[in-house]
């Protein structure tokens, strides 16, 4: 009986050790969830509203320039597409023409990019009858102004593109960290998880309307998170790396007839509408010749390659260039890439889909599931939904904050008492920065910040508490 009374304490002291050291756990998370929120729920919102408004590009796009984007009457003899690129020139003597954009629907008109006093812009041609429908600068279309809202926050540059990757990376820590302090930890606590209480207190129902849309669109959060990083600078990099060096992006050698010299560019820098897996596909050279191909030529062989419209021709830069054939803003299964020699016409590159590693394959699909066109408008509606339930996350948080926030204080989380386990999660947390290099260097700033400016200088311990 005595051995019991002696070892009661014993039990009841570690299951007190026990419940500090969750709770102390729980305080650090929620303080990191916290502060992460405070800082980029704004970039989140940019990047929510501009990628809901892109997502339907088409039918935007498609209304807005119904005059430029439409004939009027739809023939069964258009002109070659060597005649319509005639009519530019003429029309535009001081222009260069880049590249012929053709468009699967008899009644779309052909968009021909032109090179004119520093500035790239879009010509319209009605296929049918030559005449030009009107011209578009390509920075200035109503779409791409939400594209470099959601890419480069409209700033542009290198800072402004790193800000755009560190929100989305951040916003993975967030879901994260978030599902760990929501998370149900008994079964009553279903409720106010899975399934929001409506007749609760002003203070429970906002915190609801956070906690189950984050349950619920987490996973879909984190997948349009992760399909856009491909194309983010620091983290993009890394996975085109990683593509390259394991040979699961594109084959080094896709050729259709061996080996052949190689100019030092990449079909991104000579080409459009390239798909991502071929964008550091080495741009082979033309043979010597005297008399290039027409684009007409061109036209043909993309026929009979069988490549699937909307495909884009981008003409050769100079002598040694190649007639680059490719198509991405299609459905992946789609996608083409084809060098064709200017002069004898033959077809040097060939990369198609199904020639991508598994790498490639991977992010080539999730671009279109990005971009919500893998599967149709169904895709499209499903990635609204998403970004709208993600605004509606950060909006719920801020009303949450607001009334929980005491008067003339930040708000935050206290600091845990247990040193050990803030350093533990601070190395949990700088282990994600190890996948993603700019939280990682965030992390270390806001931990020195945090360490030697907010809790040392009087104003901010106040405010901070």
């Amino acid at each position: 009986m005595e051995a019991v009374k002696i070892d009661q304490p014993i039990q009841n002291q570690e299951k007190n050790t026990e419940k500090q050291t969750k709770a102390s756990i729980y305080q650090i998370v929620w303080r990191w969830h916290f502060y992460a929120g405070l800082i980029f729920a704004p970039f989140l919102i940019i990047l929510a509203f501009s990628g809901a408004v892109y997502l339907f590009k088409p039918q935007i796009e498609n209304i807005i320039y119904e005059d430029l984007y439409f004939v009027q009457e739809v023939d069964n003899s258009p002109l070659s597409s060597s005649t319509q690129v005639a009519k530019v020139k003429e029309a535009y003597p001081d222009g260069t023409v880049t590249s012929v954009k053709f468009y699967a629907e008899p009644s779309r008109t052909t968009e021909i990019s032109l090179m004119e006093n520093g500035q790239m812009s879009s010509v319209f041609v009605d296929p049918y009858n030559g005449k030009i429908a009107g011209s578009l600068n390509n920075d200035e279309k109503f779409t791409e102004q939400f594209k470099k809202l959601h890419s480069e926050l409209m700033i542009g540059g290198t800072v402004a593109n790193r800000l755009v990757e560190l929100a989305a990376c951040w916003a993975v820590i967030l879901l994260i960290t978030g599902l760990y302090i929501w998370w149900p930890r008994n079964r009553a606590s279903i409720w106010g998880i899975i399934l929001p209480r409506f007749k609760s207190k002003e203070r429970t129902f906002w915190r609801d309307m956070h906690a189950v849309p984050a349950f619920w669109l987490s996973v879909f959060i984190l997948i349009l998170i992760a399909t856009g990083l491909p194309w983010s600078g620091v983290m993009g990099e890394q996975i085109n790396r990683l593509a390259t060096s394991t040979n699961t992006g594109y084959p080094p050698f896709a050729n259709s007839w061996g080996e052949k010299p190689e100019s030092t560019f990449k079909t991104k820098d000579v080409a459009e509408d390239v798909p991502w897996a071929a964008e550091n596909l080495p741009v082979p050279m033309s043979t010597n010749g005297y008399e290039p191909i027409s684009l007409k030529d061109v036209t043909l062989i993309a026929q009979n390659e069988n490549i699937n419209k909307p495909y884009t021709i981008s003409m050769p830069q100079d002598k040694k260039g190649v007639y680059t054939i490719s198509t991405s803003h299609t459905k992946p299964g789609d996608n083409a890439t084809l060098h064709v020699d200017q002069y004898s016409g033959s077809v040097l590159t060939d990369v198609r889909f199904q020639d991508y590693g598994l790498m490639g394959k991977a992010i080539t699909m999730g671009i279109a599931l990005h971009e919500g066109r893998l599967f149709g408008l169904a895709n499209q509606i499903i990635g609204l939904i998403v970004c709208i339930g993600l605004i509606g996350l950060i909006v719920s948080s801020f009303i949450m904050w607001r009334i929980r926030k005491p008067e003339g204080k930040l708000g935050s989380p206290s600091k845990p008492k247990d040193k050990k386990i803030t350093r533990t999660v601070f190395f949990i947390m700088l282990g994600m920065g190890v996948i993603m290099p700019l939280v990682g260097i965030s992390i270390i700033i806001v931990f020195l910040l945090d360490r030697f400016f907010f809790t040392k200088l009087k104003p901010f311990k106040a405010w901070v508490g």
